[in-house]
């Protein structure tokens, strides 16, 4: 594993989430320790110290849990345990106590909406039959039509450009739900043994020495009971931001709160007023920022994404939080470079032209500016190597995302690619005997992170710099400055400033005393050009 980095000081409050930089891990995809073409814990554990390095406050991590990799681990089948593939649970809990060791804490994923179907609460389903009180814990129900035949409603899938249905029929005539896959059926929130044992589940890694909880699909737990049609319903959705999510949400936090543990929710909602209700005092912590993640590189559209995001926390007190990439969504370095420079699902085709050192330039530039707004910031694995989205041959395609639209969406396993480590290794030191899991696009070793640790200028180079530099900005508001059109200016505490020009003429910065950072050089006049961000001390 080679030495350890020295511990790092960081807050031991209970605050230490409202500015922290954490970093998600996708342990497939991260570091092989055993060789056998899957990533593990042990390779996440070999590669600490990069992480250290890298001055990152804490990791999540994407589900490790047993799981048939239906849905790249968001199906679970034992919410207490880690899948073999990964290593144990006790591997997990070394995991855990020597990253804190240097400082930086632990966040799991949790999936409450639904399980594996080869969860025991499913299988024992399976087994009892219609009516039996197993069943009572998912979504049974008799289909419509004169046999039975058709689905009970018309719910459409949550896989977005997918058609595919979200009743798959059982041979005993039964219907069940799953708004995902069908190895994915939905857990009936209703049943007071689902809110028992999720929150027994929470318990079970606090205890562990997790620091936090990802919450997945925080919104779509509750269901209407009734199950009504979509098309033809009145009144609140019936799957989608139900009210009685906030009453779960406060039993969790009495868990959380017993152990000074934190949520982050995955809160898709275009609603201002009702996102910000998850954040209330006494429920979720913080949510993902969704607005930020899919805008455009356009400075008027970014603004006002920054100060709807602002406006939308500060009734409640929450922090914001500020995400580029992450494991379902186009890496940054290829979005920014091209011409639709937005994130939807609809528009990731395989073929899409895109300008990478364009794209490269933009994401510099873009880490910047997210490192020095108000609140947490999400990292992305390999967002700090600048790597590109991969296209990955359709026959080693595994994302149901694409099976499930009919290969009109690529899917999300170009953004899962397994990470670059060392140039001059089989697999550019993945660590596998084996071929990974995905392959490796050619070359990716170009984006090692051994040969950006010897480069000055290199992605990794730039963001380690920045999150070193990243307490200048304190924990004061955003004031925005006066600036051209297509350029972003505020100040922070203390007088640190962020400059941003996504105009298409270099600028003069303004008034300061020391430049901090810079996104890319400035031109032979001392001047700010196009794409490139500057961090000043006023």
């Amino acid at each position: 594993m080679g030495q350890p980095t020295p511990a790092r000081n960081f807050p031991t409050d209970g605050n230490w989430w409202r500015s922290a930089v954490i970093y998600q891990v996708y342990v497939r995809s991260f570091a092989d320790g055993d060789g056998d073409g899957t990533g593990d814990l042990a390779g996440v554990r070999a590669r600490l110290p990069h992480l250290a390095g890298l001055g990152v406050d804490a990791l999540w991590f994407s589900p490790w849990y047993p799981s048939p990799m239906k849905d790249g681990g968001y199906d679970v089948a034992d919410y207490r345990a880690v899948d073999r593939a990964f290593g144990t649970l006790a591997e997990a809990e070394k995991l855990i106590a020597e990253a804190s060791e240097l400082g930086i804490r632990t966040i799991v994923d949790i999936v409450p909406n639904h399980v594996s179907d080869q969860h025991p609460w499913f299988r024992a389903a399976l087994a009892a039959g219609p009516g039996s009180p197993e069943r009572e814990l998912f979504h049974f129900r008799p289909g419509r039509g004169a046999r039975g035949e058709l689905p009970p409603n018309d719910w459409p899938s949550q896989f977005a450009g997918s058609t595919a249905p979200v009743w798959t029929r059982l041979p005993d005539g039964d219907w069940y739900l799953h708004l995902f896959t069908p190895e994915q059926p939905d857990l009936n929130w209703a049943h007071p043994a689902v809110r028992q044992e999720h929150e027994d589940i929470l318990r079970f890694w606090f205890e562990r020495g997790v620091a936090g909880v990802r919450i997945d699909s925080a919104a779509l737990l509750a269901k209407d009971p009734d199950l009504p049609d979509l098309a033809t319903h009145s009144g609140p959705h019936p799957f989608v931001d139900r009210d009685e999510l906030h009453d779960i949400y406060r039993s969790w936090r009495a868990v959380a709160d017993a152990y000074d543990g934190v949520f982050v929710g995955e809160v898709w909602l275009p609603d201002a007023e009702r996102f910000a209700r998850y954040l209330r005092p006494g429920e979720l912590h913080t949510a993902f920022n969704f607005a930020f993640l899919s805008c455009p590189w356009d400075a008027g559209r970014l603004r006002a994404a920054i100060d709807t995001t602002l406006a939308e926390h500060a009734p409640v007190g929450a922090p914001a939080t500020w995400v580029l990439c992450n494991h379902d969504v186009t890496r940054t370095v290829t979005r920014y470079g091209r011409e639709d420079t937005a994130f939807d699902f609809a528009t990731k085709a395989f073929g899409t032209p895109t300008d990478l050192e364009l794209g490269t330039r933009r994401a510099r530039a873009a880490a910047l500016l997210s490192l020095a707004l108000p609140g947490s910031v999400y990292l992305y694995q390999g967002e700090e190597l600048g790597l590109p989205e991969a296209e990955i041959p359709v026959e080693r395609i595994q994302d149901p995302m694409h099976f499930r639209s009919q290969g009109a969406d690529p899917g999300r396993d170009g953004c899962r690619v397994p990470l670059p480590w060392t140039a001059g290794e089989p697999y550019a030191g993945f660590g596998s005997r084996e071929e990974p899991w995905l392959p490796q696009p050619a070359g990716w070793a170009s984006y090692a992170a051994d040969r950006q640790q010897r480069d000055p200028s290199s992605m990794l180079a730039l963001y380690r710099a920045a999150v070193a530099a990243r307490p200048v900005f304190g924990d004061g508001p955003l004031t925005w400055l006066p600036a051209p059109d297509g350029v972003l200016a505020f100040s922070r505490a203390d007088g640190a400033r962020c400059v941003v020009n996504l105009a298409p003429t270099p600028v003069d910065l303004p008034a300061h005393s020391e430049p901090l950072l810079t996104s890319g050089p400035l031109d032979d006049a001392g001047r700010l050009p196009q794409d490139t961000a500057a961090w000043l001390r006023a």
